[in-house]
């Protein structure tokens, strides 16, 4: 399955609410609710394959908490909603992505270090040009 079509089904699954958004927008900020907040918790994810469901569980962090999502940027209540499902979207890819492997720790080349020390040796003459001469 893709993130797109896991997300799909985690949007059907999960709790929409909607409320007031805040900030400037005069009446119709007053009257109509277009903060758009999603809830998932760990329940919701019961029907999915037990290793995706797994891995979304660890990746997603809902064994801490549910993930609550909200967005109120926008000026409907539909485009809040939009915005929800794709920040949605982008954490379950980033739940499914395979995990990076193991670094191996690697000692710097012989090259590297040379110029390390040649820099350093560099720098240090630089720095002891701009020293006052020494009394004789």
């Amino acid at each position: 399955m893709t993130p797109e079509e896991v997300a799909g089904l985690l949007v059907e699954r999960g709790v929409w609410t909607y409320s007031r958004s805040s900030g400037p927008g005069g009446q119709r900020r007053d009257h109509t609710e277009t903060r758009a907040e999603f809830t998932l918790r760990p329940r919701d994810l019961d029907d999915l394959p037990h290793p995706l469901a797994a891995r979304l569980r660890d990746g997603l962090e809902l064994d801490r908490h549910p993930l609550r999502l909200t967005s109120q940027a926008e000026r409907s209540r539909e485009r809040n909603r939009d915005v929800v499902i794709g920040r949605l979207t982008a954490r379950v890819a980033r739940a499914m992505a395979p995990p990076a492997p193991p670094r191996r720790p690697t000692r710097p080349t012989r090259g590297a270090t040379e110029r390390r020390l040649a820099d350093k040796a560099r720098r240090s003459g630089v720095k002891a040009a701009r020293r006052p001469p020494e009394p004789d």
